[in-house]
Protein backbone atom coordinates (compact mmCIF):
# COMPACT_ATOMS: atom_id res chain seq x y z
CA UNK A 1 0.00 0.00 0.00
CA UNK A 2 1.10 3.06 -0.87
CA UNK A 3 -0.40 6.25 1.61
CA UNK A 4 -0.20 9.73 0.77
CA UNK A 5 -0.18 11.95 3.90
CA UNK A 6 -0.59 15.46 3.46
CA UNK A 7 0.34 18.28 6.17
CA UNK A 8 3.05 16.42 8.35
CA UNK A 9 4.80 19.35 8.67
CA UNK A 10 3.42 23.25 9.40
CA UNK A 11 4.63 25.93 7.45
CA UNK A 12 6.39 26.95 10.60
CA UNK A 13 7.85 23.81 11.12
CA UNK A 14 8.87 23.86 7.28
CA UNK A 15 10.63 26.82 7.85
CA UNK A 16 12.78 25.67 11.58
CA UNK A 17 13.60 22.16 9.44
CA UNK A 18 14.68 24.16 6.13
CA UNK A 19 16.58 26.75 8.13
CA UNK A 20 18.63 23.91 10.25
CA UNK A 21 18.97 21.78 7.12
CA UNK A 22 20.49 24.45 5.30
CA UNK A 23 22.97 25.17 8.46
CA UNK A 24 24.06 21.69 8.20
CA UNK A 25 27.11 20.33 6.72
CA UNK A 26 26.59 18.07 3.65
CA UNK A 27 28.41 14.57 3.07
CA UNK A 28 28.24 12.36 -0.58
CA UNK A 29 25.54 10.41 0.20
CA UNK A 30 27.03 7.40 -0.95
CA UNK A 31 28.24 7.08 2.58
CA UNK A 32 25.14 5.46 3.81
CA UNK A 33 23.75 3.19 0.67
CA UNK A 34 24.70 -0.62 0.78
CA UNK A 35 27.44 -2.20 -1.94
CA UNK A 36 24.59 -2.47 -4.57
CA UNK A 37 22.46 1.23 -3.88
CA UNK A 38 25.64 3.35 -4.34
CA UNK A 39 26.58 2.18 -7.60
CA UNK A 40 23.41 4.36 -8.64
CA UNK A 41 23.06 7.41 -5.53
CA UNK A 42 24.19 10.64 -6.76
CA UNK A 43 22.87 13.12 -3.73
CA UNK A 44 24.40 14.98 -0.57
CA UNK A 45 23.08 14.20 2.73
CA UNK A 46 23.39 15.73 6.39
CA UNK A 47 26.20 14.49 8.08
CA UNK A 48 24.54 11.94 10.74
CA UNK A 49 26.71 12.95 13.61
CA UNK A 50 24.33 16.79 13.74
CA UNK A 51 20.79 15.23 12.92
CA UNK A 52 19.97 13.74 16.13
CA UNK A 53 17.82 16.71 17.44
CA UNK A 54 16.12 17.09 13.83
CA UNK A 55 15.65 13.62 13.84
CA UNK A 56 13.58 13.74 16.36
CA UNK A 57 11.83 16.58 15.76
CA UNK A 58 10.20 15.39 12.55
CA UNK A 59 9.71 11.50 14.05
CA UNK A 60 7.58 13.67 16.63
CA UNK A 61 5.36 15.17 13.74
CA UNK A 62 5.22 11.40 12.37
CA UNK A 63 3.99 10.37 15.10
CA UNK A 64 1.54 13.11 15.72
CA UNK A 65 -0.18 11.69 12.67
CA UNK A 66 -3.08 9.37 13.09
CA UNK A 67 -2.83 7.92 9.47
CA UNK A 68 1.21 7.42 9.51
CA UNK A 69 1.00 5.12 12.92
CA UNK A 70 -2.02 3.40 11.97
CA UNK A 71 -0.39 2.28 8.58
CA UNK A 72 2.93 1.77 9.65
CA UNK A 73 2.67 0.67 13.42
CA UNK A 74 5.77 1.27 14.57
CA UNK A 75 7.36 -1.45 16.83
CA UNK A 76 11.06 0.26 16.23
CA UNK A 77 12.77 3.11 14.23
CA UNK A 78 15.87 3.21 11.69
CA UNK A 79 17.98 6.06 10.58
CA UNK A 80 16.78 9.45 9.02
CA UNK A 81 18.13 11.06 6.15
CA UNK A 82 18.40 14.52 5.21
CA UNK A 83 19.19 14.25 1.10
CA UNK A 84 19.57 17.30 -1.12
CA UNK A 85 19.56 17.21 -5.01
CA UNK A 86 20.82 19.81 -6.84
CA UNK A 87 21.11 19.63 -10.91
CA UNK A 88 22.21 16.50 -12.45
CA UNK A 89 21.64 14.35 -9.15
CA UNK A 90 19.59 11.38 -9.18
CA UNK A 91 19.05 8.15 -7.57
CA UNK A 92 18.83 4.89 -10.07
CA UNK A 93 16.55 1.99 -9.30
CA UNK A 94 16.96 0.32 -6.10
CA UNK A 95 15.16 -1.23 -3.14
CA UNK A 96 16.11 -0.15 0.75
CA UNK A 97 18.56 -2.48 2.80
CA UNK A 98 16.65 -5.06 4.43
CA UNK A 99 17.87 -4.43 7.84
CA UNK A 100 19.62 -1.58 9.35
CA UNK A 101 20.88 0.05 12.34
CA UNK A 102 17.70 1.41 14.89
CA UNK A 103 17.89 3.42 17.82
CA UNK A 104 18.40 0.35 19.79
CA UNK A 105 20.40 -1.92 17.69
CA UNK A 106 19.35 -3.73 13.92
CA UNK A 107 15.90 -3.74 12.82
CA UNK A 108 13.92 -5.18 9.91
CA UNK A 109 12.94 -2.62 7.55
CA UNK A 110 9.13 -2.81 6.96
CA UNK A 111 8.29 0.38 5.47
CA UNK A 112 9.88 3.12 4.00
CA UNK A 113 9.27 6.96 3.70
CA UNK A 114 9.97 10.36 1.93
CA UNK A 115 8.92 13.56 3.27
CA UNK A 116 9.11 16.38 1.21
CA UNK A 117 11.09 19.50 2.65
CA UNK A 118 11.00 21.28 -0.34
CA UNK A 119 8.32 23.50 -2.71
CA UNK A 120 7.70 21.29 -5.93
CA UNK A 121 7.59 24.47 -7.89
CA UNK A 122 10.84 25.33 -6.58
CA UNK A 123 12.61 22.61 -8.57
CA UNK A 124 12.55 20.74 -11.73
CA UNK A 125 12.32 17.03 -11.90
CA UNK A 126 13.43 14.92 -9.05
CA UNK A 127 9.86 12.70 -8.67
CA UNK A 128 10.37 9.91 -6.57
CA UNK A 129 9.36 7.33 -8.92
CA UNK A 130 7.87 3.63 -8.03
CA UNK A 131 8.82 0.71 -9.92
CA UNK A 132 4.82 -0.78 -9.75
CA UNK A 133 3.90 -4.16 -11.58
CA UNK A 134 1.26 -1.50 -13.39
CA UNK A 135 4.39 0.56 -14.48
CA UNK A 136 6.66 3.39 -13.25
CA UNK A 137 3.74 5.44 -10.41
CA UNK A 138 5.76 9.46 -10.19
CA UNK A 139 5.33 11.50 -7.11
CA UNK A 140 6.17 14.59 -6.68
CA UNK A 141 4.49 16.36 -3.04
CA UNK A 142 3.94 19.37 -1.17
CA UNK A 143 6.49 20.45 1.26
CA UNK A 144 5.23 18.49 3.92
CA UNK A 145 3.70 16.35 2.75
CA UNK A 146 4.93 12.26 3.09
CA UNK A 147 4.40 9.63 1.12
CA UNK A 148 4.80 5.71 3.16
CA UNK A 149 5.20 3.06 0.82
CA UNK A 150 6.42 -1.08 1.94
CA UNK A 151 10.69 -1.37 1.59
CA UNK A 152 10.35 -4.52 -0.92
CA UNK A 153 9.25 -1.60 -3.72
CA UNK A 154 11.95 -0.43 -6.16
CA UNK A 155 12.15 2.54 -6.55
CA UNK A 156 14.05 5.57 -7.87
CA UNK A 157 14.70 9.62 -7.72
CA UNK A 158 14.84 11.43 -11.33
CA UNK A 159 17.43 13.74 -12.03
CA UNK A 160 16.95 17.03 -10.77
CA UNK A 161 17.16 20.15 -13.88
CA UNK A 162 17.14 23.06 -12.16
CA UNK A 163 16.79 24.32 -8.33
CA UNK A 164 17.07 21.61 -4.96
CA UNK A 165 15.34 19.15 -3.61
CA UNK A 166 15.45 18.78 -0.06
CA UNK A 167 13.75 15.65 1.60
CA UNK A 168 13.65 13.54 4.56
CA UNK A 169 13.84 9.65 4.33
CA UNK A 170 13.10 7.18 7.12
CA UNK A 171 12.10 3.62 8.06
CA UNK A 172 9.98 1.72 10.15
CA UNK A 173 9.74 -1.71 11.39
CA UNK A 174 6.14 -2.74 11.69
CA UNK A 175 4.95 -4.38 14.65
CA UNK A 176 2.80 -5.93 11.95
CA UNK A 177 5.04 -7.68 9.40
CA UNK A 178 3.04 -8.41 6.45
CA UNK A 179 1.92 -5.30 4.25
CA UNK A 180 -1.36 -6.99 3.57
CA UNK A 181 -2.17 -7.10 7.35
CA UNK A 182 -1.24 -3.72 7.90
CA UNK A 183 -3.41 -2.85 5.08
CA UNK A 184 -6.65 -4.75 5.97
CA UNK A 185 -6.34 -3.21 9.59
CA UNK A 186 -5.54 0.32 8.26
CA UNK A 187 -8.73 0.03 6.09
CA UNK A 188 -10.68 -1.10 9.35
CA UNK A 189 -9.59 1.86 11.30
CA UNK A 190 -10.46 4.34 8.41
CA UNK A 191 -14.03 2.64 8.37
CA UNK A 192 -14.34 2.94 12.02
CA UNK A 193 -13.21 6.38 11.93
CA UNK A 194 -15.79 7.48 9.65
CA UNK A 195 -18.83 5.74 11.36
CA UNK A 196 -21.07 8.31 13.00
CA UNK A 197 -21.01 9.11 16.26
CA UNK A 198 -24.85 7.78 16.91
CA UNK A 199 -26.34 5.00 19.54
CA UNK A 200 -27.38 3.27 16.55
CA UNK A 201 -24.36 2.72 14.95
CA UNK A 202 -22.73 1.86 18.30
CA UNK A 203 -23.05 -1.96 17.93
CA UNK A 204 -21.23 -1.90 14.75
CA UNK A 205 -18.40 0.59 16.25
CA UNK A 206 -17.91 -2.30 18.89
CA UNK A 207 -17.96 -5.10 16.74
CA UNK A 208 -15.10 -3.22 14.83
CA UNK A 209 -12.99 -2.36 17.49
CA UNK A 210 -12.92 -6.22 18.48
CA UNK A 211 -12.21 -7.82 15.65
CA UNK A 212 -9.60 -5.14 15.19
CA UNK A 213 -8.17 -5.75 18.24
CA UNK A 214 -8.42 -9.52 17.58
CA UNK A 215 -6.51 -9.44 14.16
CA UNK A 216 -3.80 -7.45 15.90
CA UNK A 217 -3.10 -10.28 18.90
CA UNK A 218 -3.26 -12.82 15.66
CA UNK A 219 -0.76 -10.87 13.99
CA UNK A 220 1.61 -8.58 16.05
CA UNK A 221 4.92 -8.83 16.07
CA UNK A 222 5.99 -8.85 19.73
Amino acid sequence: MLLLIPGILSADDLSQVREEVNAGRFVDGRSTAGAVASKVKNNEQLDASSTHALTRFVRDALMRSDAFMLAARPKAWGPMLFSRYTPGMAYGPHVDNPVMEGQDGPIRVDLSFTLFLSDPRDYEGGELVMELAAGGQAIKLEAGDCILYPSTTLHRVEAVGAGERLAAVGWVQSRIRRAEEREILFDLATARANLPNTAEVAAAQALLDKTQANLIRLWADG
